[in-house]
């Protein structure tokens, strides 16, 4: 078990994400282009290079650095990618909130993982942040990612109209956050 790694399935970990993993995301983005293509933007060639996946790596790592993100990635021990948890734009102090991104290969979709990833993740970030609030978006046609809201405690927030550019379109979002706690902060 490596540092940071939660444990979803015997054969199945969320472990925080490395910048030795741009070779993999580049091969997973590939394998799942099919998969992904109707609900990502369209993206440039370098985006499926392990060069393009690992200048992301080195942004994210940067934003991670600086406390404001953590993404782990599914892994099954074969030094391949299958998805990923992002959370993103994390503030401490009064709002204590962050944004889900959240994506499973098509290879492992229909097992439960992206429930238990979300899960495991809330809990993590309450726990090593004390954060108040979780706040996830799907495309309004993505049921499944909706119901894996919605059995992990998320509440609906509502439509956010022409909210992402997505596959070559303003795409509609439906908008969604979990509180984590309702206990008061401590001082």
């Amino acid at each position: 078990m490596t540092t940071g790694e939660i444990r979803l399935t015997e054969d199945v970990a969320l472990r925080p994400v490395r910048l030795t993993d741009a070779a993999a995301f580049a091969r997973a983005y590939k394998r799942n282009f099919d998969h992904l293509e109707r609900w990502d933007p369209i993206r440039p060639d370098e985006f499926y290079t392990e060069a393009g996946q690992y200048s992301r790596l080195r942004n994210f790592d940067q934003q991670r650095g600086a406390g404001q993100a953590e993404r782990w990635v599914f892994d099954r021990g074969d030094d391949e990618v299958y998805g990923s948890v992002t959370l993103s734009n994390i503030e401490l102090g009064i709002f204590l909130n962050a944004r889900m991104g959240y994506w499973v290969d098509v290879a492992l979709i229909g097992k439960g993982l992206a429930t238990a990833a979300v899960d495991a993740v809330c809990d993590h970030a309450r726990q090593r942040w004390n954060l108040h609030r979780i706040e996830a978006g799907t495309n309004v046609e993505n049921v499944a990612s909706q119901r894996v809201l919605a059995k992990c405690g998320f509440e609906e927030m509502g439509v956010s109209r022409s909210h992402l550019y997505i596959n070559g379109r303003w795409a509609d979002s439906k908008q969604f956050y979990r509180i984590l706690h309702t206990d008061e902060i401590s001082r």
